[in-house]
């Protein structure tokens, strides 16, 4: 008998392991006979991708179709790499207002150890309507708060649990340049220095942690989580994302990233054409939208439509994120290709537009080899258009993630449905 179910249990053991590595979602896929634009390599015409349990297999216009594969036939169609939004609050609440976005600790000026990702809903509702439009991926960020707002990470608008989705986490540290904040600092010069100090003291922490669990050293600025969450950010393993609209506080950014050796990029940059050349030198990619030309405050009068295509240009690396307003970040991240629409109407070349929201962020955030382009062994996200994605009259008619297409209706399509049939006493007014 101990044999017996000894066997039992080993049996029972090889399965569940097996289950552990057999894919949750096995399919082959083949889209054909659309226009594919690959991003990583010119337009094909005429093309095929083939999927298979998740992943890319083949892009081209010679491919061997397996006889199980599903067909889908994308004449006409324009075949696209799943859109990534570079910089949201998505699924960190259900309702306008900051939700899960801020920290708030014992030092509200620097919280680097914050990980916004881990208040991600995977249930939110406002995640089907962003894959409805052929958002794929987003990267998840804090809130400009403080000096040091914490930890973002790139996730897929997958269906499963918060760890199913992250793809790389954490992927890069939010500063907030933008502004001093309110009741913590009282100008920029101390915000800077302060970020400085942080800097110094994480390097200090570094050489001294033995003398620090003895408690032989002198205070630093921040907590030891803190400190801990910024030794990548120095050692230059880790990006720092400025969040920083002026051009004056763009420059103080380049500045203090060529002191201490960071690996930077700038978010908002709405007077960055201002320093296009400096940002291009330095190899200082930005963040930026195309839908901002009235200026907000101070640090933006220098806002135009014409930022991302200057930028370009120029030779800096763009990624698009949306900035036109209306809950961009929160619930409207669909909008995200109308940005890129913009910035083609105000000069952007369209193949550069569409890099901007594919495989630009992606190489950004450091998951290129996963998403962001139609590429063997990427991640199967992948968007078939009725045409054009820019344009206002274009609609996705299939969006895969992971390889699994996305059907499940949205709030939005419910409550559509709910009332498009009005009960039969209703009396319409005249």
């Amino acid at each position: 008998m101990r044999r017996l179910f000894s066997a039992v249990a080993s049996g029972a053991a090889a399965v569940v392991c097996a289950a552990l590595v057999t894919p949750l979602f096995a399919q082959t896929i083949a889209i054909t006979g659309g226009r594919v634009f690959p991003v990583s390599g010119p337009p094909i015409d005429n093309a095929t991708v083939l999927i298979r349990d998740g992943k890319i297999v083949q892009v081209g216009a010679n491919v061997s179709i397996p006889s199980d594969a599903r067909r889908i036939d994308a004449t006409g169609k324009w075949v696209t790499p799943g859109l990534v939004d570079a910089q949201t609050q998505l699924a960190l609440t259900d309702e306008p207002g900051n939700g899960d976005a801020t920290a708030r600790g014992h030092n509200d000026a620097l919280t680097p150890s914050f990980k916004v990702w881990e208040g991600i809903n995977p249930r939110s509702v406002y995640i089907q309507p962003a894959r409805q439009h052929g958002v794929t991926s987003v990267i998840v960020a804090p809130r400009a708060n403080g000096v040091v707002s914490g930890q973002g990470t790139v996730i897929d608008l997958a269906d499963g649990t918060l760890g199913d989705m992250v793809l790389n986490g954490p992927a890069v540290m939010f500063v907030n340049f933008d502004s001093p904040p309110e009741n913590q600092i009282a100008s920029r010069g101390e915000l800077f220095a302060r970020f400085r100090e942080l800097l110094d003291d994480t390097k200090t922490y570094m050489r001294r942690r033995a003398d620090f669990d003895r408690n032989q050293s002198r205070p630093f600025v921040a907590s030891r989580a803190d400190l801990e969450a910024m030794i990548p950010v120095v050692e230059g393993r880790q990006a720092v994302a400025v969040v920083a609209n002026r051009a004056s506080d763009i420059e103080m950014a380049l500045q203090i990233g060529r002191e201490y050796s960071l690996k930077m990029m700038i978010v908002g940059a709405e007077e960055a054409w201002m320093v296009a050349s400096k940002l291009a030198a330095a190899k200082v990619p930005v963040l930026v939208g195309a839908m901002s030309n009235l200026p907000e405050s101070f640090t933006t009068l220098g806002a135009r439509q014409e930022n991302a295509a200057q930028l370009r240009a120029a030779g800096v690396g763009v990624a698009l994120i949306g900035n036109g307003g209306g809950g961009e970040e929160v619930f409207n991240i669909r909008n995200i290709r109308q940005e890129a629409g913009n910035a083609v109407a105000y000069g952007l070349p369209w193949n550069e537009a569409l890099r901007a929201v594919t495989l630009a962020p992606a190489e950004m955030f450091g998951v290129a080899d996963r998403l962001g382009s139609l590429q063997p062994g990427r991640e199967a996200n992948v968007v078939i258009w009725s045409a054009d994605p820019f344009e206002f009259s274009t609609v996705p008619e299939h969006v895969f993630v992971r390889g699994r297409e996305s059907t499940a209706l949205s709030r939005q399509d419910e409550l559509e449905r709910r009332y498009r049939t009005l009960p039969p006493n209703y009396n319409r007014p005249p």
